[in-house]
C-alpha cells in the first residue's frame, strides 16, 4: 500500500470549540482534541512503520539516552491525511503562537498558512520534514523532552494516539511537566485511540501575581509501557536542520 493510500479524507478541525482550546492551552499548556482519527486511521497509519519507503531516518532512543523505543521521521511528501492533518490545524494555531509570542516579548511573528511558515523555516536551512510516528513495546518509555530542531520553532504541536489503552498496551501514559518561579508539578493526560493531545513546544506564557507575565517551561514525555505496543504520530509544524 502506498503511504496514505485510503486516508485521505480531510479532517473537520473547524469542528472542535477553539475558544476552549484556546482557554485550557493558556491555563495548562495543553489541551486534548478528541477523536481526530477514527480507529481505522490509526490503524493504517500505525502499519505505515514497517515501510521504510515511507521514512527519512530511524531513531533509535536508547543510544542517545532519550529513554527506550524507537521512532522514525516521514520523509515528503507526508501521506495525504497527515498532510491534510497538519495544514488544516496551523491555522487555528497561529493566532495563539503569535499571542504568546507578543505576551513573551518574542519577536517572531507567524504567517497564517502553514506553507508561508514553512518555506521560511527553508530559507533557514529547515528542510527535513518532522512529523513522525514512535513506536514504544514494554519496558518503553520517553523521557522528558522538547522538539526544536533550528531557529525557527512553532511552540505549539499535536501527538496522536494510535493505538487503543488497555487493549494494545498497558501504561504509557502522556506526561507533561511545568516549571516555573512558583514550583514544578507534573501532569498526565489522558488519551484515547484516535485522540490528539495538542501541547506546548517549550514555554508559554502565564500571569504573574503582580499581573504581569512569567514564563513556563515545560517538557513532555511518556510513561514506562508495561505490556504491549503503543504506537504515536508526533505533528510538529517548524521542520529541522
Amino acid at each position: 500500500m502506498k503511504a496514505g493510500a485510503t486516508m485521505a479524507r480531510k479532517p473537520h478541525s473547524g469542528t472542535y470549540d477553539w475558544a476552549g482550546i484556546e482557554r485550557s492551552l493558556d491555563a495548562r499548556g495543553h489541551a486534548v482534541l478528541p477523536r481526530v482519527l477514527r480507529p481505522e486511521q490509526c490503524a493504517q497509519l500505525a502499519a505505515l512503520y514497517a515501510q521504510e519507503e515511507c521514512f527519512r531516518s530511524r531513531i533509535v532512543m536508547a543510544r542517545h539516552n532519550f529513554g527506550r523505543g524507537e521512532y522514525k521521521y516521514f520523509a515528503y511528501p507526508l501521506p495525504p491525511l497527515l498532510h491534510k492533518l497538519r495544514h488544516a490545524l496551523y491555522p487555528y494555531l497561529a493566532p495563539i503562537a503569535n499571542r504568546w509570542n507578543a505576551q513573551l516579548g518574542v519577536d517572531a511573528r507567524y504567517p497564517d498558512e502553514l506553507d508561508a511558515f514553512l518555506e521560511q523555516c527553508q530559507r533557514a536551512g529547515q528542510t527535513r520534514p518532522t512529523p513522525l510516528i514512535l513506536q514504544y513495546g514494554p519496558g518503553d518509555y520517553n523521557c522528558l523532552h522538547h522538539d526544536l530542531y533550528g531557529e525557527h520553532v512553532f511552540p505549539l504541536q499535536v501527538a496522536i494516539l494510535l493505538s487503543r489503552p488497555g487493549a494494545d498496551f498497558e501504561g504509557g501514559e502522556f506526561v507533561m511537566t511545568q516549571s516555573a518561579s512558583n514550583g514544578q508539578y507534573a501532569e498526565v493526560i489522558p488519551l484515547e485511540q484516535g485522540d490528539a493531545a495538542l501541547f506546548t513546544v517549550n514555554q508559554r506564557p502565564a500571569a504573574n501575581r503582580r499581573g504581569g507575565t512569567r514564563k513556563v517551561a515545560m517538557r513532555h514525555g511518556v510513561s514506562v509501557v508495561r505490556s504491549g505496543k503503543r504506537h504515536t504520530v508526533g505533528l510538529i509544524f517548524h521542520d529541522s536542520r
